[in-house]
């Protein structure tokens, strides 16, 4: 048969690919992962975290950056760094840092994390910090402790002209500061500037009222900008890059000690079969740009650091439904229902219509038809209904016509969503309470242990009622 859902993907994609193959018994493999036999194991739904992918992440990074800077003979050093915010679990966290990288973050608590690792012995007092976002004196004062404490390299990045004031007051021994440079937003957007960040503009007459003379207490070390996009080879993207080049080049013609610059916003990753990107391509294009405006402008090249978070942790998730039923509204429209709700699960899906990479984890032989998955809320907004190639959803017919006696007929159709693993626990709220009380899914860690032994564990249960019902006060 050639309407079969392998034969749908043979024609559109090229497959298998990295970390999506079909086994000898017609089940999809995630990252070599059976799926089937995690999902007999602890049923579905279920959320699957795969450890080894984020160091495979962190260390192709690495890589590029490296080849780039020695095809560029760039003479300064690279710097990756994790933003906590994409995910801020102490598994991801702390297998992050098993491959030497420095941690960004956003909030006053992130910076109670750092002494809990600190603690773990996960990082050390030569850890770079980059503390990010607008900051109240929460924030503030946490950082100073952190700095007053020892940590070196903890770099305070200004949102404003006014934070400096918080660092002037309680922090007690030289640190470092960095500034971040309001972006210029994309024209689809309601507003031209960012709302975080200091003017371009305003920063030269900034470091010399504020910062310049002062260099045994502070030094400005960085120039940061951020891009809601992340990196793309545009035109918006590349004049956004140039704009920080070029300021960089002439703050440090007065500021010897700046020597730094964080390209924040970060890499796209995969969201299709039909992903293409070239990210060896970029980054000797951010290389090279950064090499020639500093040679035009005669100034030392930058160490560059980068804050990957989606990149690093997402693409190391999967979150794993069963279709519980099938429902017929009209001529045109099938209904697969799933066992859990996007709200809920996926919120990226119903907030901003991320598309995820789906695929169907069995029934591959079967035949394909347009569905539009739903989920179990009462919102009408609960559903998933085009993919990031195409503006439809095609998975396997729930019945294999061609062969009844076929035992995987009984099963039910296993649907997943994959490279989930940024963001989507942070927007939905980890165990607090849900739209219509549907529970936050079985979640299981895929690591090595010390032997070198590919693991499976039970991260946490499916949320409980009792649980549900303490939060809202029914049970004390």
């Amino acid at each position: 048969m050639n309407n079969t859902y392998t034969s749908l993907v043979n024609q559109t994609f090229h497959f298998p690919q990295e970390g999506f193959d079909v086994n000898e018994n017609g089940y999809l493999e995630f990252n070599e992962l059976d799926l089937k036999l995690l999902i007999e194991k602890y049923g579905t739904p279920l959320k699957v975290s795969y450890l080894p992918k984020i160091g495979m992440q962190i260390n192709k990074a690495k890589k590029m950056f490296a080849n780039a800077m020695k095809r560029h003979n760039y003479e300064g050093d690279y710097y990756y760094c994790y933003c906590t915010k994409s995910s801020h679990f102490s598994f991801v966290v702390e297998e992050a840092l098993k491959h030497e990288i420095h941690l960004e973050t956003s909030f006053a608590y992130d910076i109670e994390i750092i002494n809990q690792l600190y603690k773990r012995r996960k990082i050390t007092k030569e850890t770079s910090i980059i503390c990010n976002g607008f900051k109240q004196r929460s924030y503030t004062s946490r950082i100073a402790k952190l700095i007053n404490s020892g940590f070196k390299n903890v770099i305070p990045v200004l949102d404003n002209k006014d934070e400096l004031k918080a660092y002037k007051k309680s922090v007690k021994q030289p640190f470092k500061l960095g500034i971040r440079v309001a972006a210029e937003e994309e024209p689809n957007f309601p507003f031209y500037t960012s709302r975080l960040g200091i003017r371009a503009k305003d920063i030269l007459e900034f470091y010399v009222d504020e910062i310049e003379g002062y260099e045994e207490k502070f030094q400005l070390k960085m120039l940061h900008i951020f891009l809601n996009k992340g990196i793309k080879d545009d035109i918006y993207y590349w004049s956004e890059l140039n704009k920080i080049i070029n300021l960089y080049c002439q703050l440090k013609k007065i500021c010897p000690e700046l020597d730094s610059i964080n390209i924040g916003g970060g890499f796209p990753i995969k969201h299709s079969l039909g992903f293409e990107y070239d990210y060896q391509f970029m980054i000797n294009e951010i290389v090279s740009n950064i090499k020639k405006a500093c040679k035009k402008a005669k100034v030392p090249m930058p160490h560059i650091y980068t804050e990957f978070g989606s990149y690093t942790v997402g693409e190391s998730m999967a979150h794993i439904y069963s279709v519980i039923g099938q429902k017929i509204q009209n001529d045109r429209e099938c209904w697969y229902m799933i066992d859990s709700s996007f709200i809920t699960t996926l919120p990226d899906t119903w907030g901003i219509g991320e598309k995820f990479l789906m695929l169907p984890i069995n029934k591959w032989e079967n035949e394909y038809q347009r569905v539009v998955l739903g989920g179990i809320t009462c919102d009408s907004h609960d559903y998933y209904d085009s993919e990031e190639h195409i503006n439809e959803v095609f998975l396997p017919k729930l019945q294999n016509i061609a062969n009844t006696q076929d035992p995987a007929n009984k099963e039910p159709l296993y649907v997943g969503f994959f490279h989930t693993g940024a963001y989507q626990d942070q927007i939905s709220g980890y165990g607090g309470i849900k739209h219509c009380l549907i529970p936050s899914p079985k979640h299981i860690i895929i690591e090595y242990d010390k032997n070198g032994k590919l693991i499976d564990w039970l991260y946490a249960k499916e949320q409980s009622a009792q649980s549900m019902l303490k939060i809202l006060g029914y049970l004390r």
